[in-house]
């Protein structure tokens, strides 16, 4: 069993105060669900930075195992009761992060099931074990989904939620039920509410891998190195400037920053809480492939179709409340810095020269499925970690 065991990767650089726990303070371990996936990734290796001990429990069907770069990996499912119960027996877990969520607009309307079954019910298990070894915080990964259609922009938190399609429903629902365990049982969660998560590791280690690719920066960027023949604009008859969608672009790394101050409050005694967390600044999809075809030094192919069902015109976030109750300042919020960081990823992992026949995920964890941490391997290598949290 080859783990990837507490690379302690406190590297240097960011003058972030939160970059290191203080000194003489134990380190945490934090059970991060979806942590092989690509937001779950880079906060894993945040956390690891920072001090904390990860503890990822991913299935690996949409997280690779390569983006695990510290921690514990624990390959299995978030439905799995009792993989969920050996994990909070052996570890003495502190809080929980959860990013395994389905997250496309276009497949919750054709299958919502799935979106219930496991955006719903599975965190339902998930927060009843919880509740069962008492570890009582969380930071859920929520999305600027749950408001629907824009009554008014910028977007804050008093905005009226209203979701048009079964995954922005997935996630105002899991709030709603995060308030009823609050109050039934003491559980404290702080609700992150992204807009368009993108960009990269600026470090160059991670980065988005979906398959299939939905998002639109990945999608131009393949379309700009060839890995794409054309990129798909769905809809130019928005009620927009240059009518396409408008979207608030976030870098990743911010979303990281803002769940690590989001964990220190938490532990630090705060009470629950719901954040959204943008840039504040709307791009048209024609903004983003201006931007990135002065990246790249060269135009990108594009195609018309009608639009997706499910697609608001505009969402732009109101951050305020996150920056005067978290401290959280954006380090990354210009949009040609966000594509910058994503065409390096695009460049150094996809590139023809790089790699001719790029591997899946799906293939690519097939080749160490020997390798896979069982949950009887956890167990007998943390025989002997105190339970305090």
């Amino acid at each position: 069993m080859q783990e990837r065991l507490m690379q302690e990767r406190l590297m240097q650089g960011g003058s972030m105060q939160t970059d290191t726990m203080q000194a003489g303070t134990t380190p945490r371990h934090i059970l991060v669900v979806g942590g092989a996936g690509y937001i779950g990734s880079h906060m894993v290796k945040r956390l690891a930075r920072a001090g904390y001990l990860p503890v990822i429990l991913d299935n690996l069907t949409q997280g690779r195992r390569s983006a695990v770069l510290s921690g514990h990996l624990i390959v299995g499912e978030m439905a799995d009761r009792a993989a969920l119960e050996t994990i909070f027996q052996a570890f003495p877990i502190a809080a929980v992060m959860h990013f395994a969520s389905h997250i496309e607009v276009g497949e919750s309307l054709a299958a919502p099931g799935k979106y219930y079954e496991n955006n719903i019910g599975n965190t339902i298990g998930l927060l009843n074990a919880m509740v069962r070894h008492k570890v009582l915080r969380l930071i859920f990964s929520s999305s600027a989904a749950i408001f629907g259609n824009p009554v008014y922009i910028p977007i804050d938190e008093y905005h009226p939620a209203a979701p048009i399609n079964p995954y922005g429903y997935s996630k105002l629902v899991v709030e709603q039920m995060l308030a009823d365990f609050e109050r039934a049982y003491g559980l404290r969660a702080i609700c992150l509410r992204y807009f368009n998560a993108a960009g990269a590791d600026p470090e160059g280690e991670l980065g988005e891998c979906h398959d299939p690719e939905t998002h639109l920066i990945p999608l131009i960027l393949q379309a700009a190195s060839g890995r794409r023949p054309a990129l798909t604009i769905y809809g130019s008859d928005y009620e927009t400037p240059d009518g396409t969608c408008v979207r608030d672009y976030v870098h990743v790394q911010d979303l990281c920053d803002a769940h690590l101050l989001a964990l220190q409050a938490l532990l630090a005694g705060a009470g629950s809480a719901r954040y959204n967390l943008g840039n504040g600044n709307g791009y048209s999809i024609v903004d983003v492939i201006k931007t990135a075809e002065q990246l790249c030094g060269h135009g990108i192919a594009q195609r018309q179709a009608p639009r997706r069902a499910g697609d608001p015109a505009i969402l732009i976030a109101d951050s305020t409340l996150a920056k005067k109750q978290l401290h959280w300042t954006p380090r990354f919020g210009d949009i040609a810095t966000i594509v910058k960081h994503a065409w390096q990823w695009e460049q150094n992992h996809f590139s023809a020269a790089a790699m001719p026949a790029p591997v899946l995920p799906a293939e690519n964890d097939k080749q160490d499925d020997k390798q896979r941490t069982t949950l009887a391997d956890t167990l007998a290598a943390n025989d002997d970690l105190a339970k305090d949290r």
